[in-house]
């Protein structure tokens, strides 16, 4: 594999980030409108094309953020400069952390940068680690959540009525662990493995077009390879061996549970969505793709906005409940257009979004 040498930003990947963010917010719209399922077949085909993907590409590009942070720690092996990047990881990933306590505490129960805080801080002990021992640890992982889903209940601490809406132990020691390792939205086994895949891929030189090429054909291919497998296991399991619900929850590429041919699908479209967006950005960089580069690099500002802000206009308008996919989908668009005027309008002031300023002074 080819080491990453070159220290100006990649603006493809703030351009895949304002991407995730807007797949995030159709899905989260959806689910809190009530909507996913109140549309035509092709609308909720595209929802859940989104559901889980834009998450894996959001905590994807995390991995190769920290990547390229600690570049300079990991090829030099500094033990005091890798102990700084360690120090600013875990601010940061503490941070993170108490900010999506406080948005699931205020409501917002889909919340992932608790989640992401976790990664993060797990991920500061690995920063030194060689390309291969990575991905022995991210196999490891795999197997062991996928042994994890078959041993236990993954229903437990979920309402019997609201299935997958409220965990009712949350608050209590054992259900937020369960949650949080095992079962709620993004938990650690197996979701950390998009965010160390994402500091492999962070290792590389994505400024080189021949390895970019490399990495969107195994992408594309792996994409296409466990799309074909999941269904191939999912027909010949339901034969004479499983039931389709066993089935499906051992095969499917849904986020639900997130198994080992989830994980393996969504990275690949991860990929292959990155890889394009860098070569997108390059090639035909206009005013367009520079104000959704912005609204990129305000991710963390917006993904806590489009909670206060996106779902208070919501509650506002009385639209919480009962409301259709067309609406839901609609909203979201527009709510991510209001972000990027905002990003704009913003950036042309300040530096740094609002919570980005705030995340570097605190882990400076």
């Amino acid at each position: 594999m080819t080491n990453r040498n070159d220290d100006r930003r990649i603006e493809g990947l703030d351009f895949a980030r304002a991407l995730a963010m807007l797949g995030m917010f159709i899905v989260n719209f959806g689910v809190i409108t009530g909507s996913t399922t109140n549309g035509s077949t092709r609308l909720i085909a595209l929802q859940n094309m989104f559901e889980g993907r834009a998450s894996a590409v959001f905590v994807m590009l995390a991995g190769i953020g920290t990547a390229l942070m600690t570049r300079q720690a990991r090829e030099s092996k500094d033990p005091m400069l890798l102990r700084q990047n360690r120090l600013i990881l875990w601010k940061r990933s503490l941070l993170l952390f108490v900010i999506g306590i406080v948005l699931y505490a205020i409501g917002w129960t889909g919340d992932i940068l608790h989640y992401y805080g976790v990664y993060m801080f797990v991920a500061a002990w690995l920063i030194a680690q060689s390309k291969k021992r990575m991905m022995f640890i991210i196999g490891v992982i795999l197997i062991l959540s996928q042994w994890l889903q078959i041993q236990f209940n993954y229903l437990a601490g979920w309402h019997p009525t609201y299935v997958l809406l409220e965990y009712l132990d949350f608050w209590t020691p054992v259900g937020f662990i369960r949650n949080l390792l095992f079962n709620g939205y993004h938990p650690l086994f197996p979701w950390i493995c998009f965010f160390l895949i994402g500091m492999l891929i962070g290792t590389l030189d994505l400024t080189n077009r021949t390895l970019r090429k490399i990495l969107l054909v195994t992408g594309l291919l792996l994409v296409i390879m466990t799309e074909a497998c999941s269904t191939v296991f999912i027909k010949m399991t339901t034969i004479h061996l499983l039931d389709v619900e066993s089935a499906l929850y051992l095969f499917d590429t849904g986020p639900i549970p997130p198994n080992m041919m989830y994980v393996l699908s969504n990275s690949a479209s991860a990929i292959v969505l990155i890889v394009g967006s860098i070569y997108l950005v390059e090639t035909y960089k206009n005013k367009v793709i520079q104000s959704l580069i912005l609204t990129g690099q305000m991710s963390l500002t917006h993904y806590v906005g489009h909670v206060f802000i996106g779902i208070g206009i919501l509650i506002v308008c009385q639209k919480l409940e009962n409301q259709t996919l067309v609406f839901s989908m609609l909203y979201a668009c527009c709510y991510f257009l209001g972000c990027v005027f905002v990003s704009v309008w913003w950036r042309a002031k300040h530096h740094r979004g609002p919570l980005e300023f705030i995340m570097r002074k605190w882990s400076s």
